[in-house]
């Protein structure tokens, strides 16, 4: 057995929240790499909201995305998800940090990030799940990682399992993700 870094089990566990025709968001698009496994996993009759606030980012997700019709790119902070995504999701993904290969002094910030992950929670379907992988390496990195911390350790153990999964023995603060479940509610089936 080998042990699955970061990535992949970020992954694994999307395959599993995902199915054709579901509603996700990208809350961080980056490069676009979540937003194209994102566009898979959900297939033509889903939907993929992807957010960033750098123009480059979305320039480079359009061009990794763009054989996919159902991907909407929103150029704005993911604070403002609740004013473009009103339908339930069955997942959310955020990278926290900065865009790999740009400007290292734009980074995602603990309040923005805080309120996004609620916004997410808010639209979140039961056994569905917000993943968050949490960079904190950088200047700013430090604050915006304990902030999250907080807040979803205070989440209620009744409506939400929430995991930590990275690895504790690297130097260098390497990333580790919190994967947070909604739980099925009494009385639904």
């Amino acid at each position: 057995m080998t042990l699955q870094r970061v990535l992949p089990f970020t992954k694994s566990l999307l395959e599993q929240a995902v199915t054709p025709g579901g509603t996700v968001i990208d809350a961080t698009a980056g490069n676009g790499h979540d937003t194209h496994f994102l566009a898979g996993l959900t297939g033509e009759s889903g939907k993929v909201y992807a957010f960033d606030i750098q123009k480059e980012a979305i320039e480079a997700t359009q061009k990794r995305v763009e054989a996919f019709e159902h991907v909407k790119l929103i150029h704005d902070s993911h604070a403002e998800i609740s004013r473009y995504v009103k339908e339930p999701i069955s997942a959310a993904v955020f990278n926290l940090g900065y865009l790999p290969k740009g400007d290292h002094r734009i980074i995602t910030k603990a309040k923005s990030t805080v309120s996004a992950i609620g916004q997410c929670l808010e639209l979140l379907q039961e056994n569905g799940l917000v993943l968050v992988v949490i960079y904190s390496g950088h200047e700013g990195g430090s604050e915006e990682r304990d902030a999250v911390m907080k807040y979803v350790q205070e989440l209620p153990q009744v409506a939400y399992d929430v995991m930590q999964y990275g690895f504790i023995n690297q130097k260098h603060s390497p990333p580790f993700l919190v994967a947070i479940e909604k739980k099925r509610q009494p009385g639904n089936s």
